[in-house]
């Protein structure tokens, strides 16, 4: 069994399903290949959120099946509105939905894979993986 454990961020997933970078296409075909893919509930309603069609509600909903579906813990958004507030008295701030999703990936031990550049941010504030794709 794989013991990759990659959380997929909703700006992969976004790309990956416009499939306007050939290069985020071909990546995504390979992590998925070779890991196990993580899925917060909060990343599927922003997909589902970003729909402009039936069809594509029911695309994602079949691709999603694929996948792990993780929820949060007791705690999770109490984490993540502390996570929030910690940096935002530093100087940095990030949505409270990245805050956890954040939180979520350090809870299941999974390394983040985003295109959103402040999750480096994060990692100076929580303990969590982060691999950063460039477009």
């Amino acid at each position: 069994m794989r013991d990759n454990k990659i959380l997929v961020d909703t700006s992969v997933w976004i790309d990956y399903f416009k499939g306007q970078s050939s290069y985020i296409a071909n990546l995504m075909d390979v992590i998925i290949t070779e890991n196990n893919i993580y899925v917060p509930r909060v990343v599927i309603a922003e997909l589902m959120q970003g729909c402009k069609s039936e069809k594509e509600v029911s695309i994602i909903e079949e691709f999603l099946d694929a996948f792990f579906i993780i929820d949060s813990s007791q705690n999770t958004w109490t984490k993540a509105g502390k996570l929030s507030f910690l940096m935002k008295k530093r100087g940095k701030t990030v949505n409270l939905i990245d805050c956890y999703i954040a939180v979520i990936a350090n809870e299941n031990d999974c390394k983040v894979l985003t295109l959103d550049k402040h999750f480096n941010d994060i990692k100076n504030f929580l303990k969590i993986k982060v691999d950063g794709i460039k477009r």
